[in-house]
């Protein structure tokens, strides 16, 4: 885990932000610092997708201040946007375009070279098993297949910041342990993770912060050890307790019980 020796890469200050009448933030205070793999977790609802959408300059209606790497999101959301790579939970693909020319795409769009763009495009496409499939359009694709294009687009500029909404969806079991150790190494390379997921195993597992936002504030901040050891629980019951759902258990119980 960081040791907090260097300045903050993320710095979120009264976050605030309405849809309409209803408050989604309501006052983020938030230092990130290089390195930190982070597990942002919430029910549904609670802001967590408002808040990447405003760190990845997709939302600029919001109250508070943000920084990244010293840059002001509001002054200059493109320079901010250059160190992000963001893979989001839903994301549509040019699916007539084959991997190769959609990276080649997202690469320009990110300033890079076309020869950086080609040698990268290839060497992650191999490495994430679609050498074969570079040259094909994305309409036949899986899904696991389309995911796997999305992470490359996210990692191809070689963003200091890596933010990742539910990164595992359709991926195989081999493609699952290959991004978990491959978000292990971009941190240890001194990359910043930021991990939006439902999956509290993964999320206890890859994280060395966990911060659980609910109702649009962060009501839990620390290791998995730290919460542990404050709540004495899983994460999955700590996560139930603090954002007022129902125990998993009893949930389950209920659900069967219906049944009869």
């Amino acid at each position: 885990m960081n040791e907090y020796t260097q300045p903050p890469i993320i710095s979120m200050s009264g976050l605030e932000k309405w849809y309409g009448s209803k408050h989604i933030l309501k006052g983020i205070d938030l230092d990130i610092y290089p390195g930190q793999i982070i597990g942002y977790i919430g029910p549904n609802g609670a802001g967590k997708s408002t808040t990447v959408k405003i760190l990845c300059g997709l939302v600029g209606d919001f109250k508070g201040a943000v920084t990244v790497d010293g840059i002001d999101l509001r002054q200059n959301p493109l320079a901010v946007k250059a160190k992000i790579g963001y893979v989001p939970e839903n994301a549509e693909l040019y699916d007539v375009l084959t991997p190769m020319e959609y990276l080649d795409f997202v690469g320009k769009l990110y300033g890079m070279q076309e020869e950086t763009i080609r040698t990268r495009a290839e060497r992650l496409l191999t490495s994430f098993g679609l050498g074969d499939n570079k040259n094909k359009r994305m309409d036949t694709f899986s899904k696991g297949m389309r995911q796997k294009v999305l992470l490359i687009a996210g990692i191809i500029h070689n963003p200091s910041i890596i933010v990742l909404d539910e990164p595992l969806s359709g991926l195989d079991a081999n493609a699952v342990i290959t991004v978990k150790e491959l978000i292990s190494l971009l941190a240890q390379e001194g990359k910043t993770i930021f991990y939006c997921s439902h999956m509290m195993d993964v999320v206890e597992k890859i994280s060395d912060r966990i911060l659980l936002i609910n109702e649009g504030s962060i009501v839990a901040d620390g290791t998995f050890e730290s919460l542990k050891n404050e709540h004495g629980d899983t994460l999955e019951r700590i996560f139930a307790r603090l954002t007022g759902g129902t125990d998993a258990g009893t949930g389950a119980a209920q659900i069967l019980s219906a049944l009869d």
